[in-house]
């Protein structure tokens, strides 16, 4: 492979970026806003998590650069409208990276040495809440978290906020025992027809609860789930190919019938 320098291909990112919303440049580049570009970003960041689960380094080269498109994408349109522009952008991560990790970076100041990665996370969250304490008006431990993030990434922030200022299950084993309990405060809406209002905040109520069961025990839940999802995807292609072989259709099976179906792919899986 040969080298090549991040920092002029960078440039010549931003350069191509300033040529497609010039005034003779294209048009559709030309018509975007930050609106129209949120849809892409998100198929941008799907496709990089593809790439990143199935190992695909080929893949991630490409999307990491469709990624990085993204982000220069909107920081040229702010640009335009006098906010901000890149370098601005890459300025303040630079910052908030040194600043957060001052056991690496103000050693010489004599920084308290962190040796674990909870060590580090403890002190990131401290730096965070210092910095929310230096503002103006200081904000709320959750105000921070962004409402648009998928529901269990969500949740998993705002567990780990909450966590960082004492507020947590000591164990692991104490989240199961919530758990059981939002089970039964779940069946017992079934079991009195409190109406679907109800059903859906107990539903929403035991869903938080293992997603953090899946943080206390340092699971990504949206991983965990995306692998559940492909999982019960091959096994479900795996056996409905394996009826239509032998001349039957799904439709013409039985709830029993359907389950010994599944239990033979289960076992060859």
């Amino acid at each position: 492979m040969s080298p090549v320098d991040p920092a002029t291909e960078f440039v010549r990112l931003i350069d191509i970026m300033v040529r497609l919303r010039a005034p003779d440049g294209c048009p559709w580049d030309r018509e975007q806003t930050i609106d129209t570009l949120k849809r892409y970003v998100l198929e941008e960041t799907y496709e990089l998590i593809d790439a990143i689960d199935r190992h695909d380094h080929d893949g991630l080269r490409e999307e990491l650069g469709d990624f990085l498109f993204e982000a220069v994408f909107i920081a040229q349109l702010e640009h335009e409208a006098g906010h901000f522009a890149i370098g601005d952008s890459v300025k303040a991560i630079a910052d908030k990276l040194v600043r957060r990790h001052p056991h690496v970076f103000a050693r010489d100041t004599g920084a308290e040495p962190l040796n674990t990665a909870n060590q580090v996370r403890a002190r990131w969250e401290e730096i965070k809440a210092q910095e929310r304490g230096d503002q103006k008006k200081p904000a709320a431990t959750l105000a921070s978290i962004p409402v648009a993030l998928p529901a269990l990434a969500r949740t998993h922030q705002i567990g780990a906020r909450a966590a960082s200022i004492g507020f947590d299950w000591e164990r692991a084993t104490d989240v199961i025992g919530k758990i059981r309990e939002e089970v039964d405060e779940v069946a017992e809406a079934l079991e009195t027809s409190e109406g679907a209002d109800r059903v859906e905040e107990e539903v929403g109520d035991l869903l938080f609860a293992i997603a953090n069961l899946s943080r206390k025990l340092h699971v990504d839940p949206e991983a965990a789930l995306r692998k559940a999802n492909n999982k019960f995807t091959e096994r479900f292609t795996a056996m409905e190919a394996a009826i239509t072989e032998s001349g039957r259709h799904l439709q013409d099976l039985n709830i029993e019938q359907l389950e010994a179906e599944w239990q033979r792919i289960k076992d060859q899986t």
